[in-house]
């Protein structure tokens, strides 16, 4: 039996769910606390037989899955370091996966097709190339249909759930707050709105309130800031649907840098440093 092997065996079979904070792209080649805790997470979770990604950086009208064999490492920025354009993260892809995934959402997702074009974004290849930096392990990412609002998003996460006890990581790549025209690089502290609604958002996900969190506009005064575009957030309530009652969950990462939050989720499996 091998390492990986040996660690899903021990893990009993069902594989935790995460949020990730994914940030500036920049964490995909720096050394800092994110990509320290991602390679940290990466040692000590149930190794996967694949991984599902859901990134805030894949927004399409109907919902898609990645179906290519070898996907491509996807520069979807600009304005940075030619350092991080040469970066290659060239983990597999899993077609069996994806048909699996689109089987599961049903009429969930009517209408959800398969897409074998498609590469990795940053929103998975930033983080997964810290947690599983020999690109070793089958990826796919399932698209942010964007025209629809939060419950579907958070109705089509549970429809994943029995990919948990097949051997499959899912991950939400997002952001809880995110407001990039608020951004100021030379602040040395957040601002009061965005602290204030990051924190009601981990209040939230802690006492398992879904409805709060799928009505997340309903939460604060400022969340309209907090969250001006839908894209960073809906990836969260992926992992959410994915909580079931009594399980374990615990919060990393939790950070906020001037606008943006970089509050990251683990449900299930080892909540143990």
């Amino acid at each position: 039996m091998s390492k990986q092997e040996t660690i899903r065996a021990q893990a009993g079979g069902r594989m935790p769910v995460l949020f990730v904070g994914h940030g500036n792209p920049m964490n995909a080649i720096e050394d800092n606390e994110f990509s320290r805790a991602w390679r940290e997470l990466g040692k000590r979770l149930p190794w996967p037989k694949a991984i599902l990604c859901v990134s805030a950086h894949w927004e399409t009208d109907e919902v898609l899955v990645t179906a290519a064999d070898r996907p491509e490492t996807i520069h979807d920025f600009f304005g940075f370091p030619r350092a991080l354009f040469e970066v290659r993260y060239p983990a597999p892809g899993d077609p069996r996966l994806a048909r699996r995934v689109v089987e599961l959402m049903g009429a969930a997702a009517a209408g959800a097709a398969l897409d074998a074009g498609r590469g990795l974004d940053h929103g998975a290849w930033s983080v997964l190339i810290a947690m599983y930096p020999e690109a070793d392990v089958p990826v796919v990412q399932l698209s942010l249909a964007s025209r629809r609002r939060a419950p579907f998003h958070y109705d089509l996460g549970k429809t994943l759930a029995p990919l948990r006890d097949e051997g499959v990581l899912i991950i939400g790549s997002g952001n809880v707050v995110h407001n990039l025209s608020r951004f100021d690089y030379d602040a040395t502290e957040p601002d009061d709105w965005a602290a204030r609604c990051d924190a009601e958002i981990r209040r939230r996900i802690l006492a398992r309130d879904h409805e709060a969190l799928v009505a997340w506009q309903m939460l604060d005064a400022d969340m309209r800031l907090a969250v001006p575009t839908p894209e960073h957030y809906l990836p969260l309530l992926y992992a959410a649907a994915l909580h079931e009652k009594g399980e374990p969950i615990s919060l990393f990462n939790t950070k906020v840098m001037s606008s943006i939050s970089m509050t990251s989720v683990l449900i299930g499996g080892s909540q143990a440093a």
